[in-house]
């Protein structure tokens, strides 16, 4: 099936208007007064619902169980990482325009904007998937795009001490930190699995204890019976209503949490953070994504 009859049915559902289901799709495709068979109907079918409503290309990649993060670098660069390190996927897009309108649905999806005025976006994704997308020019050659699965369990901590990411012995140790309700921070490098250990860590807190989560973007999937998330929200298109990790902080401080958890200390809110961890807020943590950053702020708070 050629791309120009596929870019003819596209055509002919945007300006419809309908919701792109099965039959719309098939309807649309039979339309264009070419004899198809159903396999091709089919195929042709999956290819425009994936592109319009789906991940396109990367849908299998993100069904994928093992896979973490889908990394688009180039029409013909699509990456994943299964917990060893970056593979080369044989997933390719027809051109570098393929990526970008993915890219743009996307964070329209994520109520973002994406454009040449503001040429890059961060977002959750209503499934959860962290996205980050950058067009170009900034992007040089081609749009990057960016997305971190988010699995919906936590692991215990005994699977962490089977997968290796909790030495043997190392579970002892970080329950007993638990239970002593000491503060404690995390921090590790990009996919090292801080979020995964926190989440972990979160799951040893006791039933009657009250856990309040401040996230930039909800990542932290406890096993425990009293959540309450907090997560951070960007300006709209006027610039007002941003909500930022520091606002999160303040609130959660209001709302009797037993146990105050920041997702992501990157700048300033650590002096919320640690400003919380000293005035009675026993069991508190965080997780440290930019140190220089965060050591900046606490010189600031004590020179």
């Amino acid at each position: 099936m050629s791309s120009g009859m596929l870019d003819a049915v596209r055509q002919r559902l945007a300006e419809s208007g309908g919701e792109p289901t099965p039959a719309r799709v098939a309807a649309a495709l039979r339309a264009q007064g070419r004899l198809l068979g159903d396999a091709e109907v089919l195929g042709g079918t999956e290819r425009l619902r994936g592109e319009l409503v789906g991940t396109g290309p990367l849908e299998p990649l993100l069904a994928d169980p093992s896979v973490t993060d889908v990394l688009v670098s180039a029409p013909d660069r699509v990456w994943v990482d299964r917990g060893s390190g970056l593979e080369l996927t044989e997933v390719t897009f027809a051109d570098a325009a393929s990526v970008r309108r993915l890219a743009q649905r996307l964070a329209a999806v994520a109520e973002r904007r994406l454009d040449d005025a503001r040429p890059w976006v961060d977002a959750r994704l209503p499934d959860g998937t962290r996205m980050h997308a950058v067009i170009p020019p900034v992007a040089v050659g081609s749009t990057c795009l960016s997305l971190r699965v988010v699995r919906p369990r936590a692991f215990s901590m005994a699977e962490l001490v089977a997968a290796g990411t909790v030495p043997p012995g190392g579970d002892r140790v970080l329950r007993a930190l638990v239970d002593a309700r000491l503060s404690y921070l995390i921090s590790g490098g990009t996919g090292s699995g801080k979020t995964t250990l926190l989440s972990g860590l979160l799951g040893l807190v006791g039933e009657r204890e009250r856990i309040v989560l401040a996230e930039d973007s909800a990542e932290l999937r406890p096993e425990h019976p009293h959540v309450v998330r907090l997560e951070s929200r960007t300006a709209n298109q006027e610039g007002a209503g941003r909500v930022d990790l520091r606002d999160l902080v303040r609130q959660a401080l209001r709302m009797r949490p037993d146990r105050l958890v920041v997702g992501e200390v990157r700048g300033a809110e650590v002096t919320e953070l640690l400003a919380a961890l000293n005035t009675g807020h026993e069991g508190g943590c965080g997780v440290l994504t930019e140190l220089d950053e965060a050591f900046v702020q606490v010189r600031a708070l004590f020179c």
